[in-house]
């Protein structure tokens, strides 16, 4: 355990050559300056030795500026959409809560490709990255022009169905659709930015999406309130304003790919269909795609749950929701880079390197998590005026933010053990405790305590709170198993 605690963070050497990097030729991914071959440190680092804690930082903190910046792009879309009312805020949780259910479903084929590109890196095997990378992108592009196509052809009907107010569709049916579009364009970056960091190049896609919010929060207004003779769409604006920044972020990710300039190197020519290993990208994927789909399920019927208590407590809802992703950034950095890590690490032969980095990636997150919910449970009143002031959402917001502060504190370390077990190719521990903790408990108890006890609408955050206990008692518990240490991927 002695280099578990290592404070330094030492330089490693160079990935070794092997055949299949050797094929795609040092001119192809090495950047040429007076002859001599330089590359940016983070594609040369083995993130199989060295400091454990320094490997994670490396991969982790990109991703997390990533994650936060999302989150801030969301948040200033609340801030947009609260200037023009309770009700537009509702319809945009509401429409939020559909479109982001397809990228759910989409990231266990994400968690797949991930898993398997991780492995084959650290295996030394470039061009098996290369091929299980095309594949992948093969299978996120069929998928998201389905769902995508679809959702935009019955929006109108997706509102209906969970019961929302007359006025809450009418603000969120225009909005949806196009942001239908956007998740499509999106969902392309993000399997990009899956191939390069399973590689461990976790800084092209922070600069990609760096790029693409800003773009998205400085175009949003013109959309929405028609500044400088733009039409003036309403809430349909910041749907319009994200398609047109997550093109620019596609573009900036998928770059550096296919020109070589990234550890791996996408190569046009070479494509070819392998239903084999497609077959087994979705094998590997389907139990992550199931967990991610119920959940999106279940965040669906808590709508329904929230829906008869009227707009003021969907409003309140979606604001808590938009915090919660905020809870996530941060472990979703420390997630996904221990995932690749502990992938890395296992292609590599080396399973005691990966029990620590969950370990380390499990004290970064839970320290981040405790913060932020100390924080919520202290000042949820200014965290709400933030977005809107009325005085019955704030009344009714701040109990349910409290509430929430103490469930974000085991969201942290629940999210970290469901990244590190994906990406290390167990993925059906994840979705069986995925299945207990949503249909088990917090389904349940969402209707049951709002219904038979004196907690009213506070029951529904009290449901997730129990849920989320449920769920990191049980990942504690398997990962003392260490059976997914032992999942095959390549």
């Amino acid at each position: 355990m002695s280099d578990l605690m290592d404070p330094k963070r030492e330089l490693a050497p160079e990935w070794p050559a092997s055949a299949e990097s050797t094929e795609a030729g040092a001119a192809s991914n090495l950047k040429e300056s007076g002859g001599k071959p330089r590359r940016p440190s983070y594609l040369t680092r083995n993130l199989t030795t060295g400091s454990i804690a320094g490997n994670l930082w490396l991969l982790s903190w990109p991703q997390m500026i990533e994650a936060t910046l999302s989150v801030v792009d969301q948040l200033a879309d609340l801030l947009w959409a609260g200037s023009l009312g309770a009700v537009a805020i509702a319809g945009l949780g509401v429409a939020q809560t559909y479109t982001q259910l397809i990228q759910m479903i989409r990231r266990g084929l994400d968690l797949a490709l991930r898993a398997m590109v991780a492995r084959a890196v650290g295996a030394g095997k470039t061009d098996l990255a290369n091929h299980a990378a095309l594949q992948g992108l093969t299978l996120s592009i069929v998928y998201l022009v389905v769902l995508c196509s679809a959702g935009v052809a019955i929006t109108n009907g997706l509102l209906k169905v969970i019961g929302v107010s007359d006025a809450v569709r009418a603000e969120g049916v225009l909005y949806m659709r196009v942001q239908f579009v956007a998740v499509g364009i999106m969902g392309l970056r993000i399997t990009g930015a899956a191939i390069l960091q399973s590689a461990g190049d976790s800084v092209t896609p922070m600069k990609a999406v760096v790029t693409s919010r800003i773009l998205h929060i400085v175009l949003s207004p013109f959309f929405v309130f028609g500044w400088l003779g733009v039409p003036s769409l309403g809430l349909a604006g910041l749907a319009l304003a994200n398609s047109v920044a997550q093109l620019v972020g596609c573009w900036m990710t998928y770059v550096p790919l296919f020109r070589g300039e990234s550890r791996l190197h996408l190569r046009v020519r070479e494509y070819r269909i392998d239903l084999a290993l497609c077959w087994r990208l979705l094998k590997l994927g389907l139990p992550a795609c199931v967990a991610q789909a119920e959940r999106g399920f279940a965040q669906i019927l808590l709508i329904a749950f929230v829906a008869p208590f009227g707009n003021v407590a969907l409003a309140a809802y979606s604001i808590a929701k938009r915090i919660e992703v905020l809870a996530h950034a941060g472990n979703m950095g420390f997630g996904q880079a221990s995932g690749t890590l502990i992938g890395q690490n296992l292609g590599a032969g080396y399973p005691h390197r990966a029990k620590q980095t969950l370990v380390w990636a499990l004290i970064y997150g839970s320290l981040l998590n405790t913060a932020l919910g100390v924080m919520v449970i202290c000042f949820p009143t200014p965290i709400l005026m933030l977005f809107n002031q009325e005085a019955e959402l704030v009344s009714l917001g701040t109990v349910w933010l409290q509430i929430m502060g103490l469930a974000f504190i085991f969201m942290g370390p629940s999210f970290v053990f469901q990244q590190s077990f994906n990406i290390a190719g167990d993925t059906m521990a994840p979705l069986l405790i995925t299945l207990i903790g949503f249909w088990g408990f917090q389904i349940p108890l969402a209707w049951l305590l709002p219904s038979f006890t004196g907690l009213g609408v506070y029951g529904i955050p009290w449901a997730i709170l129990i849920s989320m206990v449920v769920r990191i008692t049980l990942f504690v518990y398997y990962s003392f198993s260490g059976r997914w240490l032992n999942a095959k991927v390549i």
